[in-house]
Order: C-alpha cells, then structure tokens, then sequence
C-alpha cells in the first residue's frame, strides 16, 4: 500500500517529480497520475478547501482503486486529524468514514463514484480556465485581465490626454483591486496592448522599451509608462459610467468591476485573439477598422445580408505587420465556419546593387504576421551555412526607426526568383495562420463565423445604446422633475420666502411648501437649496428654458427607445464616428492566388508590353516593337485578325507585373495581373476576356487601367456616356475579388465608358462627340465611394453624348490662362502643352491649352472642334509632356480603326490650329471605317528606319 496525503498550500513531492507548491490543479492531476501507475495500492487524500475542484467541500477526499480484490486500507492523517480514519473499498464506490466532526464523536459517510467527481472536478476546473482566463468575450472582445487592465487605467485617470503613469503603478492596481494573480501575466498583457506590432490598433500607449519585432524583452515595470489610446477611450470606455454594462463584485468582494465593457466597434475582429484553453483554444486575426464598420454598416441596413456582400468590404484580415495574403480559400473557410487557413508572405523586392558585376539583393520589407525577424535572419543565415540555401553572399539587418529592412545579398548569376522561392519553402518568410474563431458567447464558448460574430456584437451594443438611453431618460426625467420644481417657486417667490420665514425649521418648512404647491420632497427641498443671486427674473428665465431642453431631450430618449430602427442608426453613426477620426489604410495586400508556391510574376521580367481590346471582349498583349513607327497620312499596319463586325476598343502600354484594373459597361471592376493575358502575335485573334475574368452575361470591358502600386494620393476619374463624372481612391480598388466589386452606380441606360488616373493637383480635360470641351481642376471633383453616382460633368443636347476624358498634370496648370485664344498661339512657333483632337473620320489637330479657360462642372463647355453633321470627335488627349530640343513633342499617338488596322505617326508631325478649324489627315480610311479608338504613348528608343507605307497621305 502506498498512500500520499496532498495538502494545498505545501510542498509535495511525489516520487520521479520536482519539489513545488502543491495547488488544488497540481493535487488533481498528481493524484490520477499515480492511480493509474500504482492501481492495486494506492489511496490518496486531497485535504483542504478548493472551490475550484471539489465543490462539496469534504474535509478530506480519497480516490480509491477499484481494480483488485476486496481488502482493507488505512489512509495517512490529515493536518487536522488527531486518529486515523477506517476506510473500506467497495467496488468502484469510495466511502469516507469520518470520526472527527460532530458531536458525541459522530462523524458523516459521503458515498461518490470516482469517475463521477472526476468528471465535474475537471469540466468545472475547464469552464473556469475558459471563461475566467483564455478566451475572449464576444461582445467587447476582451480577456477579463484585459478587461481589467483598461479599467484600472480609467479608474488611475490614464486618459489620452493625460501624462503617462509608471506601468508598475497600473499593474499594482490591477492586482490589489480586480486580478489576484502573478503580476508577470499582468505586465505581459499590458504590454501586448501597448504593440504595434502584436494589435492593429494599440489600445495603451506606451513610454519606454515595450519590446520588439526580435522578441526582445520589454524594460521592467518600474522602468515603463503607459496611458490609454485615444481609440480605448472612444472605443472602449465612453460609456461605462452611463449604466451600460452589469458591475460584478471583484474577487473579495471589496467593489465592484464591469462585467464587459461597452465596445462600440467589434474589437474582437478588430485587433483579434489568441489563447489557449483546456480542450479548445482561438486564434482570430485582426481587421481593418475601416473594413469593419463598412461591413457592420451592411449587416445593419441588411440583416439577411450574405458572406459575398460583406466580403465586398472587408475582404479579409490586415495584419499590423503587413505582408501578402496568399489567396481567398482560407479566408472564405475562416469567414462561414469559423475555420480556415491564412497563407501570409513577407514583402520584399529585388534591387540592384553592383552595376557592374549585375549583382541584386532582395530586400525584406514586411515579414508575416508574429514572426520573430530576429530568429527569421538567423535561420536563413544558418541555412546558407550549412549550403542548404545557396546564392546568398551575405544577410543583414538594416531595421531602424523608419521602418523594417532586411538586405539579402546575392551571389553573381543567381536568380533572385528562385533565391526568394527557397526563402518562401524553408524558412517564416511564407507563414499560416490558423483561424479558429472560438469566443465567449452567453457564458459559453462557441465557434462562429463572421457574420454570427457581428450579429451578436450588434446585439449587444442594442442593448448598451438601450441601458444608455435609459439612464439619459432617468436622469432627465429627475432633473425634469426638480426644474419643474423649482420654476413654481419662482413663479410665487413671495409666497414662498412668507412660507419659509414663518417656519420654525427646515422640515416644516419642507412640509408647507409640499402642502402649499403640491410638491413633492425633492423638489421642496431644491426650492429651499435655492441661492439669493437665482431669485433673479434672468435666472428664472434659464430654468424655463432647460425645462423646455429637458422635455426636447425626454421625447427624443422615449422615440429612440420605442424604434429600433433609430437604435440601429445610432450604432453606425458611432461607429463611423471612430472610423473617420481614427482609419488607417490597410497594411496587407490581397493576392489573388491560392499557392503558396512560387508565382508566374517571380519569373517573369517586368517588361513593357501593348495591350488591344477589341468591342467583343478579345485581348491581346503583344510586344511593344510589333508595329513600327509610320508618318501621318498612311494606312497604317493592321492589329491582326477580329471576328466577325467585330472593332478594336482600347490599345495601351504597360508593364508586365502591372495589376490591370477592368472597367465594364455596368460599372463593375475587375483586377488581374498583366502578364496573366497570354502573349500572342499582331495576327492572332487574341484570348476572350470571360477566360480571364469572371464577366456576367452580355457585359463588355470598356476601360482598362493598368497600375503598378496603389498609392495614396492617387485617385481614379470615372466618366459615363450620358456625362456623370465621379473621382475615386485608388486604394478603393487594391483588394478586388476574381468575381468583382461596384465600381460606380449607372443610372438607366447609361454605362461606364472612360476611367483615368489622377492626383488633386492635376486637371481633367472632358469632351463630347460634338466637339464641346470642359477643363477643370482634379481637386474640385468630389472624392467619393465606390457605391455612388457622382455629378454632372457637362450639360449635353440631346443628340450629344461624351467623347473622351484626359488628365493634365500638375505641371501644366500654370500655363491655363484664362482668355480668348491670339494669332501667337497658332502656328509652328507655338509651344506646348495642346489638347490632341481626333475625329472619328481620321482627321486631327493641334490647341494649345491657352485656348482654353477654366470652367466649373455642369457647364456647356467651349467649342473645341467644328465638326460636319456626319462627323464627331473620337478622341482628346493633353500633348506635350515628353519634347525635344526643338520645343516640339517626342510623344506617339496609335490610331485603331473599327477594322482593326492600327497606324503609328508623332505628334509633331500634326499641325497647331485654332478650336475652330478643320484638322489635318491623320488616317486614310476609305475602306477602314471609322476611327475606334487612340492611344497616346511616351518617346520611345531609336527603332529601325523601315516603315509599312501601303499608302500615302
């Protein structure tokens, strides 16, 4: 027989185990341990409170085996024993006879199954780890010592406003009022919060070393300060004095804490979570605060609105440390069950630094979500010393304040693609993420997807802005009442002072003023609390008019209370609230890919490359040396085979790693990399769009924009046939699903025609098929969301419709002069810039801009071309960006016609006229109908001597 007595609160040491505390957990597990190694003889006794696991509060406990025969076993004393207690096995039933309670020497005889309490003492042990420790609540997305933390920080006074306090000040706080645990998990949580790194928006502001990317320590707490972010406070605690959320004893019942806190955005996705329990555990990633409450905006106004819809504004998580997000399989798993797997690279690019030995370097800019850059640069130079990884010359760390930079320098003639790819396969560059979004919900833990989980925050904050509503309408209807109150007394001040002088004491003065004006205790006792100076008819006055407030302010909380609709709009106009004041652009880019592998672009070089669109939805990229340089006037090269009435739409430049935005008659928009069209020949027909993107039936790509980086100032100017012009972010568009997203909202029967990029300080040139022309400043444009309209650009006749639309940069702005155009503008010895005017019938010319004077939008315009009946104007472009010595244009202009044949000629070589002349021969089309379409494109290299002249002007 081998008994042990295990006492909470000593020190135990069981054979083959370290010497330590003994705790309630340590005794439970200790004691099945040695169960099953020893089941023939052994009985152990766990002596002393525990609430936590043995809720019957037995003196002493013992497990006994019920594997062997029947025999008899003594168990060890407990502390408080003076005599050995008899015990007896019977089968699987362990019976306690205790002699040492009561009175005359009678004791009690508790009968438990082993498996039984077994079973409770752990489940109740579990549910305590998951909702007292790992797991986050839904509803404000806190863990309780987060939750306490904040709110020892609010109770210090710790505002964004205020100066920083010692990190050890707040953490004592925590400990001695709302967490009695070690202060270590404390400090570590605080200081979590306070990361930029760790939160995509911090919720403490730190002072001090907070730690690193490298996984370096944070400075002792007597060293750190910290204070609340602005966001914690709008977010987080706004609302906590105004009875929103249930105040629960603390753990000794000293005070009261907040049971939650009254978020008003969902933190939960907002800065995500992660912990670990018994038997389950979460990892949510974090969002973007601004995809988040457009999100929770459409779940308000649609509560049947489905994943599709929502992920048309957050289209997946943005990690604070930034990187690619490889994909959308994981995300959309992670979204509808819960579950999912997100694939995260780091950002890097490739740079040359030895031109003459042709050496590049790949420079590290971003690493994945909770990566350790310290133990990532170890690990690659330990796979290049041990030749595992080659190419690689040498590896450093260049992070400073300004931001991460790892420069991997390689080796002569080692392609930096495949160097990047083995970095991808063998080392944290390329990382999961593992979504499994577990969180507390109605005192259990559940696993939810992304639209139950904001469901249930919405539900939620219902009942906050409810309780808040509630208490704003007490308060109101008290003071209501005392201001009602106070203002009968004033109107019969002198029978109230005659009232009060003759009353021996306050409480029969109290009494006389109830019997007199029928008023009740409080409001006679604020008529006695009443100064001299407010007996004034001015003071009066103000008690009238916050009596009129009051009641303003009363119908206003009874109608919001009696509407949900109007709870529901208060919820987003909060949220939008934070959103304006605290956005920030998104950090991690969406790739449209589902490998993890090495992708096309790695391999591919960034080339320029000439794309040609044709009416029916056929796209072709082509070499930029397929059609020569040709002199005006000619026939000009065919762009290749077209089907049947079928006309080119759009021919253009661009890059091969260029992202190339689609712009459909609908308006919707499409994204996909450049060198995903495959390259074909001037002969062949080209690759259907529908085999590239996913268009719906009958809708054609109208405009194409090819864009190399999204950049913040950059914004994109949408023009439609019947004349609405809109001006959009660029960033709008950098996360765009393989099935689309809203571009633009069309009115009936009109569509999307051109898209161009700008900046405010540049100028858009409009014009219409009759030749009228508009110039307006970028800036006056309106910067508006996808999902919108947006204004008139031009009043147009009837039979007219827009023409074409051109972007003037910000250089040119100065040379806009107001003004009716003179005989100097003209002519050979005119200088740039000049609005490019092609006609559909192939002629063209030259106006300088001075021509032209400013004109607000929703204008008729000036003329700017005057065309016969049978002819319109097909295309406008701003000239004279690139010139040479000469003062003249080095730029090109490509010229489609409906049959496809395409013509090359300089701009130089057409003449400067006046807004009412005729033009020259740009294009001879007698058998090639009408010009489609024109491109314009910048100076190029010298290219060969030999032109195509079928025919000449």
């Amino acid at each position: 027989m081998n008994p042990y007595t295990i006492q909470p609160g000593t020190h135990f040491t069981p054979p083959n185990t370290r010497p330590g505390p003994a705790t309630p957990h340590m005794a439970f597990a200790t004691g099945l341990r040695l169960l099953r190694s020893h089941p023939h003889t052994l009985s152990f006794s766990v002596a002393g409170p525990s609430r936590l696991l043995l809720a019957r509060r037995v003196t002493e406990l013992r497990f006994l085996s019920s594997v062997g025969p029947q025999r008899r076993l003594f168990a060890v004393k407990a502390s408080s024993r003076k005599r050995e207690d008899e015990v007896e096995e019977n089968g699987s039933v362990a019976t306690v006879k205790d002699g040492g309670g009561g009175e005359g020497g009678e004791g009690r005889v508790v009968v438990y199954e082993l498996h039984k309490e077994a079973t409770e003492a752990y489940m109740s042990y579990a549910m305590s780890v998951l909702l007292g420790r790992a797991l986050p609540d839904v509803r404000d997305g806190l863990k309780p010592v987060h939750r306490r933390i904040l709110y020892a920080m609010h109770e210090l006074g710790l505002s964004s406003r205020k100066p920083h306090k010692k990190c050890a000040r707040v953490v004592g706080e925590v400990l001695g009022k709302f967490h009695p645990h070690g202060d270590t998990a404390v400090y570590d949580s605080l200081v979590r919060m306070a990361q930029d790194f760790s939160l995509r928006s911090p919720l403490i502001r730190g002072h001090g070393n907070f730690g690193s990317m490298d996984a370096d320590p944070p400075a002792a707490m007597r060293y750190t300060e910290c204070r609340l972010e602005a966001l914690a406070e709008a977010m987080l605690l706004s609302d906590l004095e105004q009875d929103t959320v249930d105040f629960v004893p603390n753990f000794d019942n000293s005070q009261k804490e907040p049971s939650l806190l009254p978020a008003r955005i969902p933190n939960l996705l907002l800065n995500g979570a992660s912990g670990i329990a018994v038997g389950m555990a979460t990892n949510i990633p974090p969002h973007n605060l601004g995809e988040l409450v457009d999100a929770l905006s459409v779940l308000i106004h649609n509560p049947e609105a489905t994943l599709q819809e929502l992920l048309e504004y957050m289209p997946g998580p943005d990690f604070p440390t930034g990187g690619i997000i490889m994909g959308n399989t994981g995300i959309l798993d992670a979204y509808r069950t819960g579950r999912g797997r997100v694939v995260i690279r780091g950002k890097t690019d490739v740079e040359l630094f030895d031109s003459k030995s042709k050496r590049s370097a790949i420079i590290i800019k971003e690493i994945p979500y909770q990566t350790n850059k310290a133990s990532l640069v170890e690990k690659i130079a330990e796979l290049v010393e041990n030749k595992i990884l080659e190419g690689i010359s040498d590896i450093r760390d260049e992070s400073d304040r300004s931001g991460m930079r790892i420069v991997i320098e390689l080796k002569r003639g080692s392609e930096p693609s495949i160097v990047l790819n083995n970095l991808y396969r063998l080392t944290a560059l390329q990382s999961t993420f593992s979504c499994n979004m577990v969180g507390i919900l109605n005192g259990q833990p559940k696993l939810m997807g992304l639209k139950e989980l904001l469901q249930a925050f919405l539900d939620f904050r219902c009942s906050v802005v409810e309780r808040r509503a509630k208490y704003k309408l007490s308060q109101a209807q008290d003071r209501y009442h005392i201001v009602e109150g106070i203002i009968t007394g004033l109107e019969n001040l002198d029978r109230v002072i005659d009232l009060i002088r003759k009353a021996s004491s306050h409480v029969l003065a109290t009494t006389e003023l109830r019997k007199e004006f029928d008023l009740s205790d409080k409001q006679a006792e604020a008529i006695l609390d009443i100064s001299l100076r407010k007996l004034t008819s001015l003071e009066k006055n103000k008690f009238v008019d916050e009596g009129k407030s009051l009641s303003l302010q009363i119908s206003k909380l009874q109608e919001l209370l009696s509407s949900r609709k109007q709870i529901l709009e208060m919820i987003e106009d909060e949220a939008n609230e934070i959103k304006n004041k605290f956005f920030t652009p998104r950090r991690s880019m969406l790739e449209d890919t589902d490998s993890g592998q090495l992708e096309d672009i790695d391999v591919i070089p960034n080339e320029e490359i000439l794309l040609a669109l044709s009416e029916k939805g056929y796209l072709k990229r082509m070499r930029p040396d397929t059609f020569n340089l040709q002199t005006r006037g000619t026939i000009g090269k065919s762009v290749g085979k077209l089907r049947v009435n079928d006309t080119m739409s759009d021919f253009l430049v661009c890059r091969t790693h260029d992202y190339v935005l689609y712009f459909s008659d609908k308006g919707t928009v499409y994204s996909a990399r450049a060198y995903k069209i495959p390259e074909c020949s001037r002969a062949a027909a080209g690759t259907p769009l529908v085999h590239i993107l996913s268009l719906s039936e009958g809708e054609r790509i109208t405009s194409i924009i090819p864009v190399s980086e999204f950049e913040g100032d950059q914004y994109l100017m949408m023009l439609t046939v019947k004349g609405y012009i809109k001006k959009v972010s660029l960033n709008y568009f950098s996360s765009i699903r393989c099935t689309g997203i809203i571009a633009i909202q069309l009115v009936p029967g009109d569509e999307l025609k051109w898209v161009r990029r700008c900046t405010n300080d540049e100028f858009v040139a409009m014009a219409s098929q009759n030749g009228m022309v508009i110039l307006s400043p970028c800036e006056k444009v309106r910067a508006l969301g996808r999902n919108t309209r947006g204004g008139v650009a031009m009043r147009l006749k009837p039979e007219d419709k827009m023409a074409c639309i051109d972007i003037i940069p910000a250089s040119f702005g100065t040379k806009l002069e107001k003004g009716i155009e003179t005989q100097q503008t003209h002519g050979k010895g005119s200088t740039g810039p000049w609005l490019l005017f092609i006609s559909e019938s192939g002629f063209g010319k030259r106006v300088p801009l001075a021509s032209f004077r400013m004109s607000p939008l929703n204008r008729v315009g000036l003329k700017g071309y005057k065309f016969s009946l049978e002819n319109r104007l097909a295309a406008v472009f701003v000239v004279g960006f690139s010139v040479g010595e000469d003062g003249e244009s080095d730029e090109q202009v490509v010229l489609v016609s409906q049959s496809g044949t395409v013509n090359r000629i300089k701009v130089r070589d057409i003449s400067v006229q006046s807004r009412y002349a005729r033009g020259v021969i740009l294009m001879r089309l007698e058998h090639a109908g009408k010009i489609q379409s024109a491109s314009l494109i910048s100076a190029t290299e010298p290219e060969s001597e030999e032109l195509d002249e079928v025919a000449a002007a």
